[in-house]
């Protein structure tokens, strides 16, 4: 996909699910469900996927694992088979992360195996200076288009000024910047750039705030730019949240984008919906015991539809929190139109196959 077709795919606004790992019991690629799990986000609609990113576990790039260029692969090829049987256009995202000269290793790895944009993971540069994290930003911007990542410190980001956002989107090889602090300050500190910038209509803002989904995709952020009103919105949304319930995601993205483009008030139900969604993120995301059960929530319910055999996770260690699964089963209950299963256990057997 050349990059004037990326950025108005991504500029439409596109639910990209944020791909998760699939394992057996002994801790091995699970290729069968690995991709059933890619067909069954094609099948509900995602236009984009973003694998190697923190919900498929960072630690796929350990050699121990060596899991990071099989899983690019696998997934490119289920997407270009998708893409040959149906005719659509689907926005392949690799996570690529660490200092320089790795995430340039992994950036020349996504490209061989046909990556749109490179979601830019810079937990790593924790000590490092703005002008160092930009020299290096614009590095792999040579290699790759950039989706620019601001990620929570919770989840092993770091604080990024506004100061920094300006200057990141000076680069012009940037195509989108996934907002994941969450925290309202400092989603205005990438929202207000991009006003100020003039690349609204270039570089696309997706939402990772999974506290705040709904929230921000129906939010006209607006800031003064010389003198002038500047509005700019979220187009969409990269986020773990929608690794699971992923059909109900896109049916829900899909009517928030037609309330954005009739105008005027936002529906009530719509700003309901959004605190549910909240709601059942905090259980999958175990929000109560600072987001550790967060990659094995989202496994949990694929297990419970039958897309994954176990929660198993790289680190034996890592697993749902005490309360967690009673958390997960009590939004289910209380929220049956933002789950799937019925879409699900109609097609699982086919994915799998």
């Amino acid at each position: 996909m050349d990059t004037r077709e990326l950025r108005l795919r991504l500029l439409d606004g596109l639910v990209i699910p944020a791909h998760p790992l699939a394992l057996t019991p002994e801790r091995k690629l699970d290729e069968r469900r690995q991709r059933g799990l890619t067909r069954y986000y094609l099948a509900a609609g995602a236009g984009g996927i973003a694998i190697g990113v923190h919900t498929t576990q960072f630690a796929i790039r350990d050699p121990r694992h060596g899991l990071y260029e099989p899983l690019l692969e696998l997934t490119a090829g289920e997407i270009g088979a998708h893409e040959r049987r149906t005719g659509a256009r689907i926005v392949k995202v690799a996570g690529v992360v660490g200092p320089t000269a790795p995430a340039l290793r992994e950036a020349e790895l996504a490209v061989r195996h046909g990556y749109d944009a490179a979601l830019l993971g810079l937990g790593w540069a924790k000590d490092r200076t703005v002008d160092d994290i930009l020299r290096h930003c614009r590095e792999v911007a040579e290699v790759l288009p950039l989706f620019g990542f601001y990620l929570q410190p919770a989840a092993g980001g770091i604080p990024l000024p506004a100061g920094f956002w300006a200057r990141f989107l000076e680069i012009a090889n940037v195509v989108a910047v996934k907002v994941a602090p969450f925290n309202r300050y400092h989603t205005i500190d990438v929202v207000r750039p991009l006003a100020q910038s003039g690349r609204r209509d270039e570089v696309a803002l997706y939402t990772g705030n999974d506290d705040s989904i709904v929230a921000d995709l129906v939010t006209p952020f607006a800031f003064d730019v010389n003198g002038r009103r500047v509005e700019v919105r979220f187009r969409g949304g990269l986020l773990g949240h929608w690794a699971c319930w992923t059909g109900a995601a896109v049916e829900l993205h899909n009517r928030i984008k037609a309330v954005v483009r009739l105008g005027g008030a936002v529906p009530a139900e719509i700003l309901r919906t959004g605190v549910e969604v909240t709601d059942m993120n905090a259980a999958v995301f175990d929000v109560a015991n600072a987001y550790r059960g967060c990659i094995a929530g989202v496994h949990a319910v694929l297990e419970r539809q039958g897309l994954l055999a176990g929660r198993w996770c790289l680190d034996p260690a890592e697993d749902v929190s005490p309360g967690q699964l009673g958390e997960i089963d009590r939004v289910v209950r209380a929220y049956p139109h933002l789950v799937d299963d019925a879409f699900v256990a109609a097609n699982r057997d086919r994915w799998l196959s």
